[in-house]
């Protein structure tokens, strides 16, 4: 019987090939879609969940006051050990702290630069990254231990075996003496692409102490990542009011009156912030969403052009039933005619998957693979399958085993050709999904534009920026023969970059300060004297360092310093700042130092020859950067020949602030062209139906005299209305979604009421043109041939 099936369903393909093609076709264009974001989306939800203690893994975050937004990944370095030794409930701790060091061979002509991190013993205790050589329980011998990843042992020593071999590495760069022989004491597999915890080595955190004397009782340096690891049963939010009790009793000062701290899941980590909020969640969401509307649509689609063929399906059906088939037997055809569709769609759709997947990893800036073996992705394709054959094989399957014999075979076919209220209402969901996948299209565009093109307050084209290491001790050298070339407009440097300050205290204190203002934090970064000239930063008032020592005892504020902290007329005043008295000298325009998500907040920029300034900025002529990084590198390799040149454009790393919202953008774009054509797809099988169900009334309507635009609207008319209707529908859903969408960003685009009166003409348009053609043919079709008698 099933032989005879396929037969059949073979048979009627071949013989239908234009309703063939456009059958799979549609619906394999739509399960490579629905495939590739499940990938995407499933990468997303996977972060983090490779831990086998996953469940009782949280990651701390701070704030200072829960009605702020200033919620960040750090704590002291204090807070781990004696949480772990003073609290019940948290069973083991581990800190992080990124590291500057780098690891240097001697006698090797190749350089690399690694991202390391310090890191507690207790490391592979916590995670399961796995560890190919070397002690889990023990993995750091002494302060002199490093743990490289598999690919670092590669690279540094070939086929040789790394461990027990030296590197040696340099602590801190900046100071010559911090350079010291390592004991590789431990390989580990390379961290995978969806870990939260990224590293190519790890050194122990122990060497912190040597850098920073107090590192173990300063409870008001937050600066690193703790991770705590619960006993079983415990409750977080318990923990989370003991870890604050125990700050207090160690800082009773009033800025940590109204502390917090929140214990954050490691699974959470990737697409939330530490108190809980979205940080990404609600964009794997819609993505989820658009894959089952994507699959939704070419479900209808199907739906629409097999019911499109009723007519000729009814004699066929009825003819079975003549001589025995009863409805089972019907019912089973077309339901292993959808799945004959599906299969071939699926072969189809992963053809497509294989050529695209370069291209789509390229633009999700991911590492995604497409494999047959992976259990996930059958798992895919029988969740599309089952969605397909109870969206688009049911229903016809019913449907059209549903034939009176005698009506049938009269080409009466029921109410399956005619517009029911089913096939509105799916009409109207498919353009609607459409409708609002091009809004958020334009809209998601609009402020990916708003963003590259706000001023930020200072100039970051041309500039580039690098760590300085050997510069620093040779700074003002350096500077006066790089600033005599021409392809060079200025050079200074800063203890940070200039968008991801990354600093902040609460050691501030100013006349007329309230209790209420107790937990007033402030971002600081220490510059040189031509700073704000070199990167453009304008001031509202006063003047900017000069570069002598007593600039010392200046700062400057940003404006929203001077507004938060309530000072009028702030040039010339005294305030206390890292507990000694700082005059304000100036007042600079407000700058983004953060991405465009949050609000600019308080920031001090002062002058201090105590501080190393490790970055320096270099501002190219526009169209001369090439020769301004080769002054630079020349000079580079005379002070610093052991270490690899690496620099960075600040118009780059603007970019990859908000690198994920651009590839979304990007990818929605191709999401939403795949709609808007299955979605005309859709409305081509409704003309279709329409034309087909209306056949003989067109006939005798033109034998009276009705005209080709006559017959046009008689065909299309219900179909306009239907568009028509889900525009209507579209644009409150869209304007709820991306003022929601939008209220991510402190400063967005605004929502403009072209974009709806764009995407309503664009949407009427594409549906008139996909309406167009097939009813100016039935309008054109011989009379005589639609109500002669058969």
């Amino acid at each position: 019987m099933l032989k005879n099936y396929l037969k059949t369903v073979f048979r009627n393909l071949f013989n239908n090939k234009s309703y063939a093609v456009i059958n799979i076709l549609g619906l394999s264009v739509s399960l490579s879609a629905v495939i590739l974001i499940s990938l995407w989306v499933w990468d997303e939800w996977s972060f983090d969940r490779m831990h086998s203690k996953r469940e009782r893994l949280y990651r701390v975050s701070t704030t200072f006051d829960i009605q702020s937004n200033n919620v960040f990944p750090q704590t002291p370095p204090p807070l781990a050990m004696y949480a772990k030794s003073s609290i019940p409930g948290i069973e083991d701790a581990c800190r992080f702290s990124n590291s500057d060091a780098v690891i240097l061979l001697p006698n090797q002509q190749e350089k690399f630069s690694e991202q390391g991190q310090y890191t507690d013993s207790t490391f592979f205790q916590l995670f399961d990254f796995p560890l190919l050589q070397g002690d889990r329980r023990n993995p750091f011998q002494n302060d002199n231990s490093i743990i490289i990843s598999k690919s670092l042992a590669k690279k540094y020593f070939g086929k040789a075996d790394a461990m027990g071999q030296h590197i040696l590495v340099g602590i801190n760069p900046l100071l010559k003496e911090s350079k010291q022989p390592f004991l590789v004491t431990g390989i580990m597999e390379d961290l995978p692409s969806n870990s939260s915890i990224q590293a190519d080595f790890f050194i122990p955190f122990n060497l912190l102490k040597k850098r920073f004397k107090d590192n173990d009782t300063d409870w008001g340096h937050f600066s690193f990542r703790t991770y705590f690891l619960l006993q079983k049963n415990t409750n977080p939010q318990l923990v989370e009011e003991q870890l604050v009790k125990l700050q207090q009793q160690q800082r009773s000062d009033e800025l940590f009156k109204k502390l917090v701290y929140f214990l954050q899941p490691i699974e959470k980590i990737h697409l939330y912030n530490g108190d809980g909020t979205d940080n990404g969640a609600q964009q794997v969401r819609i993505f989820s969403l658009i894959a089952f509307v994507i699959l939704f649509i070419a479900c209808i689609n199907y739906l629409n052009l097999v019911t499109a063929r009723s007519t000729k399906r009814s004699k066929e059906v009825s003819v079975r039933k003549v001589i025995g088939a009863n409805r089972l037997h019907l019912f089973l055809q077309f339901i292993v005619e959808s799945c004959v569709v599906f299969v071939i769609s699926i072969l189809l759709a992963t053809l497509f998957i294989y050529l695209s997947t370069p291209y789509y990893n390229e633009l999700s800036g991911k590492e995604l693979s497409f494999n047959l073996s992976d259990p996930h992705i059958w798992l895919i394709f029988s969740g599309a399958l089952l969605i397909t054959v109870l969206l688009a094989g049911i229903y016809p399957a019913l449907a059209l085993s549903a034939f009176k014999p005698v009506q049938g075979l009269k080409g009466v076919i029921g109410n399956i050709g005619k517009e029911t209220w089913l096939r509105r209402t799916l009409v109207i969901i498919q353009f609607t999904s459409t409708v609002i996948l091009i809004i958020t299209t334009f809209i998601i565009s609009r402020q990916m534009i708003y963003i590259q093109q706000k001023d930020m307050g200072y100039q970051h084209e041309n500039v580039f920026v690098f760590p300085q290491i050997n510069f620093l001790h040779h700074f003002e050298s350096i500077r006066t023969e790089l600033e005599r070339n021409p392809s060079i407009k200025g050079i200074t440097s800063a203890s940070s970059i200039i968008n991801d300050i990354g600093s902040s205290t609460g050691d501030i204190d100013w006349p007329g300060k309230s209790t209420k203002e107790a937990q007033f934090m402030v971002n600081n970064m220490v510059v040189d004297h031509k700073f704000l000239h070199v990167m453009g930063m304008q001031l509202l008032a006063g003047r900017s360092f000069s570069g002598r020592l007593v600039d010392s005892s200046y700062i400057i504020l940003n404006q929203t310093a001077v507004r938060e902290m309530g000072l009028k007329d702030p040039v010339g005043k005294t305030i206390s700042f890292r507990n000694s008295p700082r005059t304000i000298i100036g007042v600079v325009k407000d700058f983004h130092f953060q991405n465009l998500r949050e609000r600019i907040q308080p920031c001090i920029l002062f002058y201090d020859t105590n501080w190393a300034l490790g970055g320096m900025y270099v501002k190219a002529s526009a169209g001369k950067t090439a020769e301004a990084l080769a002054s630079v590198e020349r000079l580079w390799k005379q002070y610093n020949p052991e270490y690899e040149f690496q620099y960075e454009f600040l118009d780059a790393r603007f970019d990859e602030l908000y690198k994920s919202d651009i590839r979304a953008g990007k990818l929605l774009n191709i999401f939403a062209c795949i709609a808007i054509l299955l979605s005309c797809l859709g409305l081509f099988g409704l003309v279709t139906i329409t034309a087909e169900s209306k056949i003989k009334e067109i006939g005798i309507r033109k034998t009276l005299g009705a005209t080709i635009l006559d017959i046009m609207l008689l065909v299309s008319k219900n179909l306009i209305a239907l568009v028509s209707l889900s525009i209507v529908i579209a644009f409150p859903l869209a304007y709820w979604l991306m003022k929601r969408w939008l209220n991510n960003y402190a400063y967005h685009t605004d929502i403009s009421l072209w974009v709806f009166v764009g995407t309503g003409l664009l949407v009427a348009i594409i549906a008139l043109l996909t309406i167009y053609n097939k009813a100016l043919k039935a309008a054109r079709n011989n009379p005589v041939n639609a109500i002669r008698t058969e």
